[in-house]
């Protein structure tokens, strides 16, 4: 059975400062065409909101909070689950308000939903080739610079698990770490004696030697990066034979057509930018019906 996401929007005192400076950037100094054609509030309208083509729909509570930040008196209603597949033509959404803010929210709200749907369709299609197997799906760093906290909401909608947001989330000891530190054993020890509890310790390993350094040093999190499938599975069976508890990620070229093979070599995570980075908008329109 497919694993169930779980996704957590972004407090409002971190969403609406970013909605704030997007509506900012598309604005301007004034919505020229609809302020010329209507008094501000003094219209009513109804619109609705229609997929274009098939997909999982993410970022509807987020279109919501654009209108309602241009007019607190918009009623935006979803018609369909957050996360929900909808086949093309399917009305997802209706919105009645004053109709100088539906039209000035428009664009914003809708890239905001085409963006997060697009990424949350791409992710349920890595989730579904390993979806009867342990392994969880995991997104990476590798996000639009002020999207990330969003994008990987999507991710989350689609149906995978939240790496780390940033920096300060966990501790990720990569190749160049490893290279400046002098080893993997040297950057452990360092990093030991500088970061607070509870943080974790992943270290990314390219070959058994590096594996059989990280697990010497008991990191918490070993990183399988770019092995082959025979190497992870040696790499898995050495890790289990000293522990059950350190967690094994695999990384490195995931696609559509190896997930599945990289799961099934034993490892708990497989982490992909893939479902951020090469996924399409899903097409969304807004249509004014009153």
């Amino acid at each position: 059975m497919m694993k169930v996401p779980v996704a957590v929007l972004p407090s409002l005192l971190i969403l609406d400062p970013l909605l704030h400076g997007w509506l900012l950037e598309d604005i301007g100094r004034g919505d020229r065409t609809t302020q010329a054609l209507f008094v501000m509030g003094q219209r009513a309208g109804q619109a609705q909101w229609i997929v274009k083509e098939a997909g999982i729909v993410a970022g509807l509570p987020i279109a919501a909070r654009v209108f309602h930040l241009l007019n607190s008196h918009i009623t935006f209603t979803p018609l369909v689950a957050e996360g929900q597949w909808c086949d093309r033509g399917q009305v997802v959404a209706q919105i009645v308000g004053a109709l100088d803010a539906l039209l000035t929210g428009e664009r914003v709200a809708l890239n905001l939903a085409m963006r997060l749907s697009g990424i949350a369709t791409a992710t349920q299609r890595y989730v579904a080739q390993i979806a009867d197997l342990p392994t969880r799906l995991v997104d990476t760093r590798k996000t639009t610079p002020g999207l990330r906290l969003l994008e990987k909401y999507a991710t989350q909608v689609g149906g995978a698990m939240n790496h780390r947001m940033g920096l300060d989330d966990g501790v990720m000891i990569k190749d160049n770490h490893i290279m400046t530190a002098g080893g993997i054993g040297e950057a452990i020890a360092q990093v030991r004696a500088h970061v607070p509890y509870p943080l974790t310790i992943e270290v990314e390993t390219e070959n058994l030697e590096q594996v059989k350094t990280a697990l010497a040093h008991q990191a918490d999190i070993i990183m399988l990066d770019n092995m082959s499938l025979d190497l992870m599975r040696q790499a898995v069976t050495m890790i289990r034979g000293v522990s059950d508890r350190i967690k094994i990620e695999a990384s490195g070229n995931i696609t559509l057509d190896t997930i599945r093979a990289v799961a099934e070599t034993g490892v708990d995570y497989v982490s992909s930018s893939a479902p951020i980075t090469r996924s399409t908008w899903l097409d969304l329109s807004m249509r004014v019906t009153a």
